[in-house]
């Protein structure tokens, strides 16, 4: 299986940039793992913004295959513990799924229609985070997958 978080904005060399790297690169121990970039679209986003998310969707479409499940990151979505979240993704790895691709969205959310088509719903916190900072904790958190899932020590049970 294959990994893809297909996000909005331009990387920067900062210490989020490193960190994303560092647990793309772990990730891609267990399944290819990329982190995609996409331009968001530009002119209009205050005065038609849903025009702006029109476009977004179809920028997303073009990085997505017939085989791939596609996952968005929103508010609104399933609260999943880590251990669910690894048990979703070795769902879909034994059901042969070619690759998953997470969504983050950009600052203005992501499409009506593309959270619609989207096989799963994921909330990373009730809170509203940062792109930068969700796509950090997504990275983390698939990575905390692949330690559940290969039966490594990363993830820690809290003991009482």
């Amino acid at each position: 299986m294959r990994v893809r978080v297909l996000w909005f904005g331009r990387p920067a060399s900062s210490p989020f940039e490193a960190q994303v790297d560092g647990y793309r690169t772990r990730v891609g121990r267990r399944w290819a793992a990329e982190d995609c970039p996409l331009r968001a679209a530009a002119g209009g986003r205050d005065t038609d913004p849903r025009r702006a998310l029109a476009q977004e969707a179809e920028r997303v479409r073009q990085h997505l295959s017939p085989d791939w499940t596609l996952a968005v990151l929103d508010e609104a979505g399933e609260r999943l513990s880590s251990v669910a979240f690894a048990e979703r993704l070795a769902a879909l790895e034994d059901r042969g799924i070619a690759g998953a691709a997470f969504l983050v969205g950009s600052d203005l959310g992501v499409d009506s229609s593309l959270k619609r088509d989207a096989a799963m719903r994921i909330s990373l916190s009730d809170m509203t985070l940062p792109h930068m900072i969700a796509r950090l904790v997504l990275w983390e958190q698939l990575f905390r997958a692949t330690s559940l899932l290969g039966g490594g020590g990363y993830h820690r049970v809290v003991v009482q």
